[in-house]
């Protein structure tokens, strides 16, 4: 006969495995700390529990400040407290590529903003060289009818960048040199739709020495075409310069790099600077995209894209020229074949007055 303590069923044991097994105060301290704004939101879309511990606004609020130093600025942490989701929200519109080429169809005539905050951060060998915060006012009408432009250096200001190059900056070594190890983030910020966007190709698409200053102008290029119909769609690129001089010590070796000139301007396909009022709609528009790129990668991506812009506007200029030339041609033919006529008039003119004389003797 069975005892009664036989027929009690005994509690089932469950046993826990996997990411499970790991205590949530390990995981917060010890792991999520540890990983990167990609890996960790990639982590929170696993399960419920890891979207929620991945969610604590101390962990983007880290992962912006490591990836974005600028965002440290006061006023830049109290416009990111208004997102939706705080740190998180700004980390998602500002670490993916924005669409390269993306077309923006029924553009508004005009944005609702009252100033853009930009955060810019420069790398070189993933050590910051050069980080500022700055706002520019959107509303006067010096902004809304002058073509756009911001500087975050003063004309006669000299950045010191700690970098220093040796025997590199005579010869070809210095292209390739900041090409891999140069990197830049320009992130725009419009405190009143709480958007942010990062316009900036992060690696350079073109590195030139000037001819004539000896000074390195970097470009970071970024191309969007706007419009309501395919037939007037026009494409707009926002360049991002960089122009960098080397000083060199008497009797020392080593040149220190300078930064002379961070900023921004917008141009249209025929180089024509775009006007603030038109920038700031392609803009706002442009952080409004739902369409955004992982990074990985999309630095390449960067350069191709503006090559083929570059090969786009170069072959517009040359028909612009022959379409100029063409038209300066007419002109001339037209004014020779005018120029003639009025000969052959004034020769008719003349015969006839000469014959009508004779007649009338």
């Amino acid at each position: 006969m069975l005892s009664s303590s036989s027929m009690v069923e005994q509690p089932s044991r469950i046993k826990i495995s996997g990411i499970h097994a790991v205590s949530s105060d390990v995981l917060r301290s010890n792991i999520l700390t540890r990983l990167d704004g990609a890996s960790l939101a990639a982590l929170s879309c696993t399960c419920s529990n890891l979207h929620s511990f991945s969610s604590e606004d101390s962990l983007w609020k880290k992962q912006c400040s490591l990836t974005w130093p600028s965002t440290l600025d006061a006023r830049v942490q109290s416009i990111i407290a208004t997102f939706p989701v705080g740190h998180r929200t700004f980390f998602s519109d500002s670490f993916p590529f924005l669409e390269r080429n993306g077309v923006m169809n029924n553009l508004p005539s005009s944005v609702d903003t009252t100033e853009l905050i930009s955060a810019v951060d420069i790398f070189y060998k993933d050590q910051v060289i050069f980080s500022k915060v700055h706002v520019t006012e959107t509303v006067s009408g010096w902004f809304l009818c002058s073509p756009m432009r911001i500087d975050l250096v003063e004309p006669k200001e000299l950045i010191s960048t700690r970098v220093s190059l040796v025997n590199q900056w005579e010869d070809d070594t210095w292209k390739s040199d900041l090409e891999e190890n140069l990197s830049l983030s320009w992130i725009l910020i419009d405190p009143i739709r709480k958007r942010a966007a990062d316009i900036s190709t992060r690696r350079p698409v073109s590195v030139e020495r000037h001819w004539l200053t000896g000074e390195l102008h970097v470009k970071f290029s970024t191309v969007f075409v706007g419009g309501d119909k395919k037939k007037s769609q026009e494409e707009v690129e926002f360049t991002v310069t960089v122009v960098l001089a080397a000083f060199n010590r008497r009797g020392e070796e080593k040149a220190e790099v300078q930064i002379r000139e961070v900023s921004l301007v917008a141009e249209d396909m025929e180089g024509k600077n775009l006007g603030g009022k038109g920038s700031l709609v392609i803009l706002s528009s442009a952080m409004g995209m739902k369409r955004r790129r992982f990074r990985a990668g999309g630095e390449e991506d960067g350069k191709e894209k503006y090559r083929e812009f570059m090969e786009r506007k170069t072959g517009k200029a040359v028909r612009r020229e022959k379409e100029t030339a063409i038209e300066t041609a007419a002109c001339w033919i037209a004014v020779l074949l005018l120029g003639f006529l009025l000969c052959f008039y004034l020769f008719i003119h003349k015969n006839m007055i000469a014959i009508m004389n004779k007649l009338m003797k």
